[in-house]
């Protein structure tokens, strides 16, 4: 498994830049059997606080009885029970009428709360002012799926309590996401650094040709331009052809990722003391190089684990392990393949994408019709894919916390692989630099930092903002910075620039 040529290196990386996260505001409904049968269970509900506000304590919720009334619709007088709702939520059927005239009469005939059963994707039940005040009883929706449920396993004769307890500003899977992120980060870029030097020295010491394996593809601006469109194009059509599209990125990711996991697996697997020997002679492609036979099953080896997680990628307990391993292996292999020659590459490169990561999450729902944001809509999903495939190019860990968000449309937090590489080409050419001047990783050290510190910002405006924010909005500016500050302030900002000359001490490899 050799290093792919630029074109397809490109291609691989285009798909990358893709994550946001969407707020909504959930609830759960806990349901209980009224014959003391098996032991309650949450479901995701989705409600809008205007019409009344959940309790957040479930145990200041009211236990009411669930009455299913999903025969009806709930859109007339002449669809109410003959003794009304009295004390009960009822689950109705949403379509043929508003929700307010839904809610108005649930209300008028003594329920205590409504649930509106939905087939299609959830949207928060609207209204108008006049509307929000004349209700005083909550009203959600509940997914079709888990009515089934529901009835299944509690019977007919349940109890339920409406609730919405408060979000977490932050997970506790953001730390999880955090180290993975930096140490990807540190270790790519350390491993890419020092690996372009020692492949240079030897080249130093030996005139003769030397075996190219793993070549790295130096960035250039044009190639920078390509990306960029590449990038461009293939959003665009992942928006408008997102179930078509969606299939092959994640093929694209099972061979992408195999690769990257034999090129970070296979220095550990030659210094193994036994495998040495090689494939018989043949004619076989690939195998007519006699391979080492070790080599040949790490291999099948890697190729194995792609294959078991594009089985089970939607096995929510522990495929996103898989994943999260596979998305690491892939980002060092890119880390180490693509290379950033001059700082002035770097600062070009990384502007672009910040240009290009802003516009497609701030820009574009002023363009699209339904007036969401095209990287929104890409990175989770179109609510109205019927595949419900989500895109593999993520870091991907389940919330730790107790949330409704557990439940119901987000049960992970999310970091796209962009994210890690492009500010990670410039960590990896600050190594690259401080063996230049020999400058004790200072250049490294800072940048990653500089990375980490810019991975806090982002947490803490997704606190805050309570709204998928691009990363790179505050990566780009603290690495960018730090670095271009570091070398302004060492006197170094010209041949930081130009990246000129490696120096000879490998003292610091």
């Amino acid at each position: 498994m050799t290093a792919a040529a630029p074109t397809v290196v490109w291609l691989r990386a285009a798909i990358l830049l893709f994550v946001a996260q969407v707020t909504c505001e959930y609830g759960m409904v806990r349901v209980v059997s009224e014959t003391g049968g098996p032991k309650g269970k949450d479901y995701c509900i989705l409600y809008n606080p205007q019409w009344a506000h959940l309790p957040h304590d479930l145990g200041k919720a009211s236990l009411l009885q669930l009455r299913d009334w999903t025969a009806s619709m709930l859109c007339s007088p002449s669809d109410l029970p003959a003794k009304g709702f009295s004390n009960q939520i009822p689950l109705v059927m949403r379509g043929n009428c508003t929700f307010y005239e839904k809610v108005r009469l649930a209300q008028g005939s003594g329920a205590r709360g409504l649930l509106i059963v939905s087939k299609e994707t959830l949207v928060p039940p609207g209204g108008n002012k006049t509307q929000y005040e004349e209700i005083g009883i909550p009203v959600a929706l509940l997914s079709h799926k888990d009515m089934v449920d529901i009835f299944k396993s509690f019977g007919r004769a349940v109890r339920a309590a409406l609730h919405a307890p408060n979000e977490p500003l932050l997970d506790y899977n953001m730390v999880v996401i955090f180290i993975m992120a930096v140490g990807t980060v540190a270790l790519g870029g350390y491993w890419a650094g020092s690996r372009d030097v020692r492949k240079y020295m030897k080249h130093k010491r030996d005139d003769g040709p030397e075996k190219q394996e793993d070549e790295a593809v130096d960035v250039t601006p044009v190639m920078t331009c390509v990306f960029v469109v590449m990038c461009c194009s293939m959003l665009v059509l992942l928006y408008y052809f997102y179930d078509h599209l969606v299939y092959v990125i994640i093929g694209i990711f099972c061979l992408a990722s195999s690769t990257g996991l034999y090129s970070c697996l296979s220095p550990l697997v030659q210094r193994l003391p036994f495998g040495k020997c090689r494939v018989p002679d043949n004619n076989l492609p690939y195998f007519h190089k006699r391979p080492q036979v070790r080599m040949l099953l790490l291999a099948l080896f890697c190729v194995a684990v792609s294959v078991v997680w594009g089985v089970f990628r939607n096995e929510d307990q522990w495929a996103w392990i898989l994943q999260d391993a596979l998305g690491i292996a892939f980002c060092l292999y890119m880390l180490k393949t693509i290379r950033l020659p001059t700082f002035k590459a770097c600062t070009l490169l990384l502007l672009v994408l910040f240009v290009y990561d802003v516009f497609f999450v701030f820009i574009t729902p002023f363009l699209t019709k339904s007036g969401n944001s095209i990287m929104v809509e890409v990175a989770t999903g179109p609510t109205d894919s019927a595949t419900h495939e989500k895109l593999p190019m993520v870091l991907k860990v389940p919330r730790l916390n107790t949330s409704p968000l557990a439940l119901c449309d987000r049960p992970f937090s999310l970091l796209g692989f962009g994210d890690i590489l492009v500010p990670g080409l410039l960590v990896a050419y600050c190594h690259r630099f401080d063996i230049q001047v020999q400058s004790s990783r200072i250049y490294f050290v800072a940048c990653t930092i500089a990375y980490g510190i810019g991975l806090l910002v982002t947490f803490m405006a997704l606190a805050l903002m309570q709204r998928g924010q691009p990363a790179l909005l505050y990566l780009v500016p603290c690495t960018l910075t730090t670095s271009g500050a570091l070398a302004l302030w060492r006197r170094e900002l010209g041949m930081f620039w130009t990246g000129s000359g490696f120096a000879v001490n490998t003292s610091l490899l």
